[in-house]
């Protein structure tokens, strides 16, 4: 049987899966790293370690290896060139002389393999246009045009939380004032709710419990996401948007107010209107998506 590897390598955890050729996942598992305190000797080791241990329970070595970190991938597809702010011990490790494979190890950014996951086994199975979005410390983005990934000129493309929908906001890590990240994000959550919540798990279940405070800052964050994903329908006319990442298993609290701000704002042709879904594939979509480059290289 063919199967693939993919490794999504965080601050904190590495997330592995092995995959069928038809994106079934046969095996995964998640590895602690030091605390987030590691180092490339420390990612190298567990990806090691990990490839080693599908390949006893599978009987053979993964057809193909892909891997996935935050920040833009090197041109050559073999690392990642660039971190703003985070696991610079990452940026330029070469994966596949890290794992000393014979074939290339492809590296691409965690949200792109989020969609390429759920483009291949998930929410977005089967379509051509979608955009990702992956709501939780930050947002991440991806968009699948085409049937292609979009990745521009240097691996920008799709950095949907970094859109400015504030021209006089806090910038974001890129610098770009009134981003959707920083209206969003939970990194600005404490700042946002005046310092009474630092996760959106409570402040959800504060919304829930009818707390007055809570449910303006989380209808406000609700209002600004419509406002990004209304933008990238007009630009990329998508046939879904994917929302994935820990303010989506806010479920109904999101997903119903959601519709109602883009009902009001939304483009809607002839009455179309694109449809919202959450991701299905949970934490493991970002390695699934890079075990599918891996096999289905573009």
């Amino acid at each position: 049987m063919t199967w693939a590897a993919g490794i999504d390598v965080g601050g904190t955890r590495i997330k592995a899966v092995a995959a069928s050729a038809d994106g079934t996942i046969l095996r995964h598992v998640t590895h602690a790293t030091a605390d987030g305190n590691a180092t490339a000797a420390d990612w190298t080791r567990l990806a090691r370690e990990t490839l080693e241990g599908f390949s006893r329970e599978l009987g053979h070595k993964p057809a193909a290896t892909g891997v996935c970190a935050p920040g833009l991938a090197a041109s050559n597809g073999r690392s990642i060139a660039h971190l703003p702010g985070k696991l610079t011990g990452l940026a330029g490790l070469d994966w596949t002389e890290a794992l000393g494979n014979k074939e290339s190890v492809p590296v691409l950014n965690d949200a792109h393999a989020a969609l390429l996951g759920e483009a291949w086994a998930g929410a977005a199975r089967g379509r051509n246009d979608v955009v990702m979005l992956t709501l939780g410390t930050g947002v991440g983005g991806a968009v699948l045009a085409g049937g292609r990934l979009l990745s521009g000129a240097i691996g920008r493309a799709g950095h949907i939380g970094h859109m400015s929908l504030d021209l006089d906001g806090t910038p974001s890590i890129t610098g770009m004032p009134g981003a959707l990240e920083t209206l969003v994000g939970e990194c600005t959550l404490a700042t946002r709710s005046g310092g009474r919540f630092t996760s959106t798990a409570d402040l959800v279940a504060a919304h829930r419990r009818g707390d007055a405070h809570a449910t303006r800052v989380w209808l406000e964050s609700v209002r600004a996401l419509a406002f990004g994903l209304g933008s990238c329908i007009n630009l990329f006319d998508p046939e879904v948007i994917v929302i994935g990442g820990g303010i989506a298993r806010a479920g109904e609290h999101l997903f119903q107010p959601l519709a109602a701000e883009l009902a009001r704002i939304e483009w809607r042709p002839g009455g179309h209107a694109v449809p919202v879904a959450p991701a299905v594939l949970g934490e493991w979509a970002g390695a699934l998506g890079a075990a599918a480059l891996a096999l289905r290289p573009s």
